[in-house]
């Protein structure tokens, strides 16, 4: 089976998926980036034909035990991870930020950083509050261009409710791989706080879904819209399907948090038990599972479901 975690490290508790090492207060910022194994550069090679012809693309080539990460256009460059970590060391020794989690996917081709916004976290209902996080990603394979945005986590599970490449926040940010990408990088500063309104906006969707009740029909018209399925008729339903639609509305009863008041029986409840089955259901394993909600199909899912639900709501 094919192991999506390569390292990571992660401070406090235990994220959702109960990988990594387990970093405190006392772990410095640049002995962190090492615990997570991010200590290697890339570079680029050309790459030739079998008879010798320079084919106008390059392999992206980790230098540390010279793994092709991937093939990459001519103009590619990487943004090595002591570049994309160090965007965050000022706002962290300034105690703006705090270190969350920190790895690679993939064997390499893709790593990511994702510090916690100070301490303070903002509440949805009485009892079920949301963490705001920010996220860089980047991908040294070719396939992901550097992404940074932020990305709400729900205290109450720990799980991750939107994702942070495709919320609106992250739009504000996505920079592609040329010889200026160092710089662009640096450029995430001047954006903290128009993203953090972004990030308000999204508290807001969410009260509003926990302000508003919703019943059987519309549930299950709400999970069947957000796995494609809507359109079918009930006995052209795969079993599959029948069972992910059955474990997605009894989270909706028994789902983390989803009994407190003011969270019980509401859109919000309906909409965490989508992000509940996404983040501890579906995909392979644990591994699997954290690389599809940041970078693929999971993650898709999980937007569609908020929007989704705020359409419906209305």
């Amino acid at each position: 089976m094919t192991h999506e975690v390569e390292k990571m490290v992660f401070a406090g508790s235990t994220p959702w998926h109960g990988l990594g090492t387990q970093i405190d207060e006392a772990t410095g910022f640049w002995d962190a980036f090492n615990q997570a194994g991010l200590n290697w550069e890339v570079e680029t090679e050309p790459l030739y034909r079998e008879n010798g012809d320079k084919v106008k693309a390059q392999a992206s080539v980790r230098q540390s035990d010279g793994r092709v990460l991937g093939v990459v256009g001519p103009r590619w460059t990487p943004l090595q991870n002591k570049h994309a970590f160090e965007v965050f060391e000022p706002m962290v020794d300034s105690g703006d930020l705090i270190l969350h989690t920190a790895g690679s996917l993939r064997g390499g081709e893709r790593v990511w950083v994702l510090c916690q916004l100070g301490l303070e976290n903002t509440e949805i209902v009485r009892g079920d509050e949301i963490a705001k996080f920010a996220l860089l990603s980047n991908g040294h394979d070719g396939k992901l261009a550097v992404h940074f945005g932020f990305t709400p986590i729900r205290v109450v599970c720990a799980n991750t409710e939107a994702l942070a490449r495709d919320c609106k926040a992250s739009k504000l940010i996505r920079v592609r791989h040329h010889r200026f990408v160092k710089n662009n990088v640096e450029k995430l500063r001047d954006i903290m706080n128009l993203a953090n309104q972004e990030f308000e906006t999204t508290a807001e969707e969410y009260r509003f879904l926990a302000s508003r009740s919703i019943n059987t029909e519309d549930l299950n018209k709400y999970v069947r819209i957000v796995l494609g399925v809507h359109d079918k008729a009930e006995e052209d339903l795969s079993t599959r399907s029948k069972n992910i639609v059955s474990n997605i509305e009894e989270l909706f009863e028994v789902g983390k948090g989803n009994d407190l008041p003011g969270v019980e029986g509401t859109w919000w409840a309906a909409y965490n038990a989508v992000t509940e089955y996404l983040n501890y259901s579906k995909g392979r394993n644990n591994e699997n599972r954290m690389d599809s909600l940041w970078f693929g199909q999971n993650g898709n899912m999980s937007q569609r479901a908020l929007e989704s639900a705020v359409l419906l709501a209305a």
